[in-house]
C-alpha cells in the first residue's frame, strides 16, 4: 500500500515538469508527512487543460453516502482497478496524478517497524498514478483521490509487498490523456518504477505520527536509531 509520502516541490517545479496549463486554489507547502485526508496537489485533465487543483486524499464517490469511506479508499490495487465497480469507470474517465518527491514503507523486525524513505537518486519529483472522484456533500463539491498500487520492484520488495503506481515520464501524457480509455494499454502503464533509478534509507520512527510534520523525518538515521 501507500499510506504516507512527501511533497516538497514547487509548483514552478511542478509547472515544468507536468506542462500545467492552470493551476486551482492549490495551498502547497512543504509536507514531510503526508497521510489520508490530508489536502493533497493532484494534477487532471479539465476541459481540455492540465490543471493543478487540491484534492482530499482518500476516495469519496459520488455515490457516497458520507465521507468515512475515504479512510477505506487511499488506494487501489493496479490489478483489479479496470474491473471493480468501484473503480473502473474512473479509471476510463476521471485519472489523475498525484506529484510527490519520495514515499515511505514500513519494514517489520524485531525491534517494532522501521520506517524507509524511497525517491529517485536525481532527487527529482515524480506522479503517482491516481483516480479522482467528485462528491456533493452538505458543504458543497468535495473533490478526492485515490493512489494505485502495484507489486514492488526489486528495492520495495525487500521492505514491503506492495509499492505505488510511480508512473515513468513517457507514462505521463499517456495516463492523463482523455481519449484514452483502453484498459489494457492503460494498465501497461501501471507497473513497478525501475528499481535501479531508485534510492532508499531509513528514516526515524517519529514519520509513524500524524502529529510529526518536521524536515527532520526526511533525514537519513542509523539503523539503530529510533
Amino acid at each position: 500500500m501507500c499510506g504516507r509520502y512527501t511533497i516538497q516541490t514547487t509548483l514552478e517545479e511542478l509547472m515544468a515538469m507536468f506542462a500545467l496549463d492552470r493551476i486551482g486554489d492549490v495551498h502547497l507547502t512543504p509536507n514531510y508527512n503526508v497521510a489520508p485526508s490530508h489536502a493533497v496537489p493532484a494534477i487532471i485533465e479539465e476541459g481540455g487543460e492540465r490543471l493543478l487543483a487540491e484534492f482530499h486524499w482518500g476516495l469519496i464517490p459520488f455515490w457516497a453516502k458520507d465521507t468515512k469511506i475515504g479512510f477505506k479508499m487511499i488506494n487501489a490495487r493496479a490489478e483489479s482497478v479496470f474491473t471493480k465497480p468501484a473503480y473502473k469507470g474512473l479509471a476510463k474517465r476521471r485519472r489523475a496524478i498525484i506529484p510527490a518527491d519520495g514515499f515511505y514503507e514500513w519494514q517489520k523486525s524485531e525491534n517494532g517497524k522501521q520506517p524507509y524513505r524511497f525517491v529517485l537518486k536525481n532527487g527529482d519529483p515524480f506522479g503517482f498514478a491516481g483516480l479522482w472522484d467528485e462528491w456533493d456533500g452538505p458543504d458543497g463539491p468535495l473533490r478526492s483521490c485515490t493512489i494505485i498500487t502495484t507489486k514492488p520492484n526489486k528495492l520495495v520488495k525487500e521492505i514491503h509487498d506492495r509499492m505505488p503506481v510511480m508512473l515513468s515520464p513517457d507514462a505521463l501524457d499517456a495516463w492523463l490523456d482523455p481519449h484514452e480509455e483502453d484498459p489494457d494499454r492503460l494498465a501497461k502503464l501501471l507497473v513497478p518504477y525501475d528499481a535501479d533509478q531508485m534510492k532508499r534509507y531509513p528514516v526515524s520512527k517519529e514519520v509513524g505520527s500524524v502529529k510529526n510534520t518536521g524536515a527532520a523525518l526526511i533525514e537519513e538515521i542509523p539503523l539503530n536509531s529510533k
